[in-house]
């Protein structure tokens, strides 16, 4: 069993290493940019752990893996014009450095090259996959949209507010552990267990996040 920081460096080494096309520069400088950051990249380690979890060799999970963050990264940047936000990981945002045109497209690239980066996988692991990519990347939709909603509603229960997390981040760390399971090997109540381990995981790492956007130092927490 790999450790957590041996993980950590093979995603590192892969993302450091993805190519990209020299021209236009305005579209994929702003990839490279945004996948260059010091974020925690913690959703491909965890589909790699899971993976290592049922099988010794992760290398058919990688590309997998790399594809969830890629996918990740680029809901940052749509979220990120969104929100009006000015930083991220403690430098400007794409939408800043560049433009909010520049940004939008660039995201939009970043998923064509997520799907490209699960189609490494053989095509009978391929579409349980995607049926759980999928499945959680239109659930982040609806959640981003329950979040935009939330910014004029003076009424938000806790139930609403979890409901919101669930879907604009659990859903995504749940869905990383499970893809991690199904490329391992692993039985479809194995992989669910995971899911359902990642949905927890989820909505603590959401609270934790939320609490440091209110009382945190944006200059230690970006």
């Amino acid at each position: 069993m790999l450790k957590f920081e041996e993980i950590q460096n093979i995603v590192n080494n892969e993302i450091a290493k993805l190519d990209f096309k020299s021209e236009p520069v305005e579209l994929y400088q702003p990839i490279s940019y945004a996948l260059s950051g010091n974020g925690k990249r913690l959703r491909p380690c965890l589909a790699l752990l899971s993976c290592n979890l049922f099988n010794n060799d992760i290398r058919n999970a990688i590309k997998p893996a790399i594809g969830v963050e890629m996918f990740h990264n680029f809901t940052l940047l749509h979220d990120d014009i969104m929100d009006k936000a000015d930083i991220r990981r403690n430098k400007p945002t794409v939408h800043k450095k560049w433009n909010e045109n520049v940004a939008i497209l660039s995201g939009d690239a970043m998923l064509i090259k997520t799907y490209e980066l699960f189609f490494e996988l053989k095509p009978n692991i391929l579409a349980k996959v995607i049926e759980v990519f999928n499945k959680a990347a239109l659930q982040v939709c609806e959640g981003q949209q329950y979040d935009m909603n939330f910014e004029t509603k003076i009424d938000v229960t806790t139930d609403e507010y979890i409901k919101m997390i669930t879907l604009k981040t659990a859903v995504l760390l749940a869905a990383s552990l499970k893809i991690g399971a199904i490329i391992g090997g692993a039985t479809l109540k194995d992989a669910n267990l995971l899911y359902n381990y990642g949905i927890n995981l989820g909505i603590a790492f959401q609270l934790q996040d939320d609490y440091l956007d209110v009382y945190g130092d944006v200059k230690t927490f970006g």
